[in-house]
């Protein structure tokens, strides 16, 4: 996959490691983009797209709508290539990303979550300067983020079942793709959770839905519908939604924590979540997890048992 080239260097090609669980019937592996540079998967897609890109389109630098870990993968390719790069982040984004990005010399600019969720559906925003790198709708974006599946499935040629935590589908789309290229019959699950799952709406009316959107610690997964040009690529590829709550995605965070030491964010630990419910078919399962940027004051309170807000 020619995608795989072209991010060598930037992205990691990253461990799949079995977490072993005895009271559960399946073996479940982890696929940790957690150890990416950026602490996220995003930059496989960011790397690829900003990479294809005409040279005179990137002259006058990049941007991008990301609620932190897109925002991320682009802002580390701007600064790799030598040019400017926005950030547009919704108004809940998380100071630990926000940080983070601001670390790697991109400029963040705060609006309200219908504006932020605008520009995703509108692919951009004029009264911003540079190519707009889109976070999930994007065929480049989506190609790198395929680079997860081709290294599932080399890992574990036998794998029967991905859960991919769900925000735009982009990770999704890219990783059914790879995957059954090399193994048809392996099912994808899409994992979301219950203040913002407009898949699983979706996939019950048959067409794409709009949501009423509940901002929560799990930052990064959660619109407020399904990209129309998203739907037909994503109800062909994903076996099912399996929607998880709050504190099932705190347990599963803790889980990882005390059981193998992988810090993960709300979203990434939602595979997980979603595996431990049972609804996945297949005894050989790996959960993607997706980023590891969780707020520190906000884990210390999941691994304290609450739930942040």
């Amino acid at each position: 996959m020619k995608a795989r080239e072209r991010i060598a260097g930037g992205a990691l090609r990253t461990p799949l490691v079995l977490l072993d669980l005895p009271d559960v019937p399946w073996r479940m592996h982890l696929k940790l983009e957690t150890l990416q540079p950026i602490g996220s998967f995003k930059l496989r897609g960011a790397l690829n797209a900003m990479r294809l890109a005409d040279p005179s389109a990137l002259k006058r630098g990049v941007y991008t709508a990301s609620a932190g870990n897109m925002a991320q993968g682009v802002a580390w390719g701007a600064r790799a290539m030598g040019i400017p790069c926005t950030a547009i982040v919704p108004e809940h984004a998380p100071q630990t990303k926000l940080d983070a990005i601001e670390r790697l010399g991109a400029r963040v600019v705060k609006v309200p979550f219908e504006t932020w969720w605008r520009v995703i559906e509108e692919h951009g925003d004029p009264g911003i300067e540079g190519l707009f790198i889109h976070p999930v709708a994007d065929p480049a974006v989506i190609a790198g983020n395929g680079t997860v599946g081709l290294e599932i499935l080399e890992d574990l040629p036998d794998t029967e079942a991905i859960l991919v935590p769900y925000g735009g589908g982009g990770l999704i789309s890219g990783i059914a793709i790879a995957a059954l290229a090399k193994r048809p019959g392996v099912r994808a699950y899409a994992c979301e959770v219950e203040t913002a799952a407009p898949l699983s709406a979706s996939l019950q009316a048959g067409s794409p839905q709009t949501i009423e959107h509940r901002p929560s610690f799990v930052d990064g997964i959660g619109g407020r519908s399904v990209l129309p040009e998203m739907w037909p690529m994503v109800r062909g590829l994903v076996e099912g939604s399996i929607v998880v709550t709050l504190e099932e995605i705190a347990s599963a965070i803790r889980l990882l924590a005390e059981r193998i030491r992988i810090v993960a964010e709300g979203a990434g630990a939602s595979s997980v979540a979603a595996a431990l419910k049972g609804e996945a078919e297949g005894t050989k399962i790996v959960c993607v997890i997706s980023g590891g940027n969780i707020d520190p004051k906000k884990l210390a309170r999941i691994l304290n048992g609450e739930i942040p807000s």
